[in-house]
């Protein structure tokens, strides 16, 4: 929203997300060089002489105060380009891994320069927690708008209800791409699973009968990205898709993947499920999209400035 309807990010800004695009980088290879050997069955390196790297970032880009040399950014390219690693982030699924990963290890070596200043891309694809409550206020074709971002962690939830109190919509965004994925803080619940959960909680909240909730069924491109690889199937994780059919609603363009209009028309329907149940005053919009894409926002923000 900052990219379209504020002024973007200054020179200062822009400065200050290079350490945390750093750390994303760092978090990324640590990551999956760790899960390597906890993965069951194991993944090896697929060339021995990555050995001395693997160290390298297990034992020294993991200390507390890694200043992020020249060599780590080296090492981590070549760590990347290795079989074995890409075996291991494959994989991803079987282990906590932020989505950023493969967009980032590509980027190594751009990340690496003196002179690096990050795109909007890389900004908007940065991962960084989110804790209290953000405000943004911006205006659409002179309706003005007021945002409170709020964290989505299980630990963060409890502030929110200071933010309901007469707002005219909730923007609920779900990772579509999470249907194969658990939680960072309870490895043993499915992050989709828990989005509908989440989701249940708010339509049902007697506090917000009537306030309508704007669906953002977020990370397409991901969720694309893996229907296609054929790696993680939905009906894996969720049986009952295995009967599931395109909806009569759906568009299938000549240029579309049948499956993945069927995945995301899946998961869409989860949400309306609850959302249509008994006599609910308030209305469910729901938004295909991709945070990353500005274009897209901008489209589904323009649909949206009227509720």
């Amino acid at each position: 929203m900052r990219i379209l309807h504020v002024d973007g990010f200054s020179p200062e800004e822009k400065e200050e997300k290079i350490l945390d695009i750093k750390k994303n980088l760092r978090d990324v290879i640590l990551t999956i060089t760790g899960a390597m050997q906890t993965l069951n069955p194991p993944v090896n390196l697929g060339d021995d002489e990555n050995e001395d790297n693997f160290d390298y970032i297990q034992d020294v880009a993991s200390l507390p105060n890694f200043n992020y040399p020249p060599e780590f950014f080296e090492i981590t390219a070549r760590l990347w380009e290795d079989a074995g690693v890409q075996e291991c982030f494959a994989r991803a699924n079987e282990y906590q891994l932020i989505d950023c990963a493969k967009y980032f290890l590509e980027r190594v070596r751009e990340i690496a320069k003196p002179d690096y200043s990050p795109e909007e891309q890389d900004i908007l694809r940065c991962r960084t927690l989110t804790s209290g409550i953000a405000e943004t206020k911006f205006s659409v074709n002179r309706v003005h708008f007021h945002m409170f971002d709020v964290g989505g962690q299980r630990d963060e939830r409890r502030k929110w209800i200071q933010c309901f109190n007469d707002v005219t919509a909730i923007i609920f965004v779900t990772a579509c791409s999470g249907y194969n994925t658990v939680l960072r803080e309870d490895p043993t619940m499915n992050r989709l699973r828990e989005s509908l959960d989440l989701f249940t909680s708010i339509w049902t909240n007697r506090w917000l009968r009537t306030t309508s909730v704007i669906l953002f069924l977020n990370k397409q491109d991901l969720l694309e990205e893996k229907i296609k690889s054929g790696r993680s199937k939905i009906e894996e994780f969720y049986p009952e898709y295995r009967e599931y059919k395109i909806p009569p609603d759906a568009t299938v363009g000549p240029t579309d993947d049948a499956e993945v209009v069927r995945g995301k028309h899946f998961i869409r329907d989860k949400f309306l499920t609850i959302s249509t149940r008994g006599g609910d005053r308030h209305h469910c919009y729901p938004h295909f999209t991709c945070a990353v894409d500005t274009e897209n926002i901008r489209r589904v923000f323009q649909d949206c400035r009227d509720i």
